[in-house]
């Protein structure tokens, strides 16, 4: 089901680029927003784990508020679990795609059926009726009994029973470490809808979408374990764990299992994961935020200093994404050890942890920035994935470089590698290619964590390191909490340095178009650059004179509509369709070269630089 909304987001009312930089600059970046509406969940889930069979009993309350302007006949949940099933189009598209994960390849055939993963509905009414649901793969679809009107809210209760399958990918149980339960994507989850329509997209490899909300979660499980992972506990005097107040009586309940109750507010998602032998250690920081870090006691001692070690540098990522990015508007986030590599969630990720301490910080840097453009900014991660993969490349290389004192002049320099590789061995696709359908996990890495990166490192050449800064920001104010498109982005970025980039929005992340742009010939002070590429760029040009002295130089592209704040000097503006520009220099020239700062992508810098002999 696909229904397409009369009323659309306001930033496709603003699609058109203007023509003028007068005209860009007269929008009112508060009307970006103003037509944006978003769907509400709220849950209310108690959870019955038995850590000997990995199996669980759950109750699940949805209250759903419809605040769409679409009447809804049907809703469908997430049911992740199952795939994690011989046969489920996770496993065949693994066996099947050139370059399979490492961590999956055929793993899931040959899972036993007290090995995998699955959800099962048993029971779910509609305002207290019984509905008619199918399970269809890992999603569940309901016809509903009586429409759900624009502005009206239903409630939801089901009943489930569930098994964590043994960890292949991201969540389960028991992994490579041993952590015992990484239980991310382990309940029926609503899936979104939006102004395209209900997104349910089938768990094959990818990331995920969901709707804002509030959480209220019960588990029960053994006594033995701790838990770590969203939202904040409201029981820490029945839990003890690291949790409670030392200077207060501990009163732990009799029997053999603990009652642990979390609620999260405003989240799109909700993850737990659970181990005998968690340490469990907070660190107090300032705004009133606290840091938990959940990792096992039986890791090598080299292993258990890297992990006191991350601590104050945990604090340190907190505070950067909160300057440059937005103010992070919880009083909680948890570090734990589990999943399958890294992998980001609410208020919490999950990463392995025997690692050096490089990894370990390297890692923890990119899932906790993923906060602000995964959870924050949650675009669609299915159908725009370097919005989320790329902007989190980013700000977290950028985060590194600056905490860890590394001095790299352009501390992107490895995503640029990554894009040249798949351009040189033709497998790059467009950005607008679905997570799921590229051809290659290759080529679906570069293009969202390398080619999304740089599409705001290169920005900062297109429109100036200080817009892009700024412009981030203001992304975050206008955005934070809603779900935007591509073209939020770029409006927000023409709004605050009041340059078109239409063209630029278009070039780079719906066309495999390439950059290379070189010096053709020098004669005198006379200069001729040719475009060789299908994309064309503003160009920046470093002059030496024959006397020994540098001008820069500034070519805007004519449909910018203007130029980047530079100390350069401006010349006249290039049209794209012309394939060579000529202009003369205030001297003779000794040697010209395009591009000294490499953040434009041009695929072949070899002409980019031009000595007189």
């Amino acid at each position: 089901m696909r229904k397409f909304l009369s009323i659309i987001f306001a930033s496709l009312l603003f699609a058109s680029c203007s023509e003028t930089k007068n005209v860009i600059n007269k929008q009112n970046a508060s009307n970006v927003t103003s037509a944006y509406w978003q769907q509400h969940v709220d849950y209310t889930m108690d959870i019955d784990m038995d850590v000997n069979n990995y199996q669980y009993k759950g109750k699940q309350q949805l209250v759903y508020t419809n605040n769409s302007p679409d009447e809804l006949d049907k809703v469908f949940y997430h049911l992740y679990f199952n795939a994690f099933q011989p046969g489920s189009q996770m496993d065949v598209r693994s066996l099947n795609i050139k370059d399979p994960d490492g961590r999956v390849g055929d793993r899931i055939s040959k899972l036993k059926p007290d090995e995998i993963g699955y959800i099962k509905v048993n029971e779910l009414k509609q305002n207290g009726a019984a509905v008619s649901f199918e399970t269809v793969g890992t999603i569940l679809e309901v016809t509903l009994n009586k429409p759900i009107k624009s502005g009206e809210s239903v409630t939801f209760d089901m009943n489930f029973d569930a098994q964590v399958p043994v960890q292949v990918r991201r969540s389960g149980r028991n992994n490579k470490e041993g952590v015992a339960l990484s239980m991310a994507q382990w309940y029926p989850k609503m899936a979104e809808y939006d102004f395209q329509g209900w997104q349910t997209p089938p768990y094959i490899a990818r990331e995920f979408q969901g709707v804002w909300g509030d959480f209220d979660v019960t588990i029960h499980i053994d006594k033995s374990f701790t838990i770590g992972g969203t939202g904040y506990l409201q029981n820490p005097q029945e839990i003890g764990h690291g949790y409670e107040d030392k200077s207060a009586a501990l009163s732990l309940p009799e029997g053999d299992k603990l009652t642990w109750h979390f609620k999260a507010p405003r989240v799109h998602d909700f993850v737990w994961a659970a181990d005998p032998a968690y340490i469990h250690d907070i660190l107090k920081i300032k705004n009133g935020i606290d840091l938990h870090f959940f990792y096992k006691k039986t890791l090598d001692e080299k292993y258990l200093k890297d992990w006191k070690d991350l601590q104050p540098k945990t604090a340190e990522l907190m505070d950067y994404y909160s300057k440059h990015v937005g103010q992070y508007p919880y009083k909680q986030y948890s570090v734990i050890q589990g999943g399958d590599g890294g992998m980001e969630y609410a208020m919490a990720t999950l990463i392995t942890g025997q690692r050096g301490f490089g990894s370990l910080f390297g890692v923890t840097a990119h899932e906790m920035a993923h906060t602000w453009f995964q959870f924050l900014l949650a675009s669609n991660e299915s159908l725009h994935p370097w919005m989320d993969e790329g902007f989190t490349t980013y700000i977290s290389n950028k985060a590194s470089n600056e905490i860890l004192e590394s001095g790299k002049e352009n501390p992107h320099s490895g995503s640029y590698r990554g894009y040249n590789y798949v351009v040189n061995n033709n497998l790059e696709e467009p950005l607008t290619t679905h997570a799921d359908r590229y051809n290659t996990n290759t080529a679906y890495s570069i293009a969202s964590y390398s080619k999304g990166n740089i599409f705001l490192s290169q920005l900062e050449y297109v429109i100036g390191k200080e817009n892009v800064a700024k412009g981030l920001k203001q992304y975050f104010t206008n955005f934070s909490f809603k779900h935007p498109t591509p073209n939020d982005i770029k409006r927000t970025m023409e709004k605050v340095s009041g340059i078109d980039l239409g063209w630029y929005l278009n070039e780079w992340t719906e066309t495999t178009h390439t950059i290379d742009y070189g010096v053709k010939s020098v004669e005198g002070n006379e200069i001729t650059l040719e475009r060789i590429g299908q994309m064309p760029m503003p160009i920046d040009i470093e002059v030496i004179y024959t006397d020994g002295t540098k001008q820069s130089y500034n070519i805007p592209l004519e449909m910018m509509r203007g130029n980047k704040p530079t100390t350069a000097t401006i010349l006249k503006d290039w049209g794209w369709a012309y394939p060579t520009y000529t202009f003369k220099a205030a001297k003779k020239v000794k040697s010209v070269e395009i591009d000294a700062s490499k953040l434009m992508a041009d695929i072949n810098d070899e002409n980019n630089v031009f000595e007189v002999k």
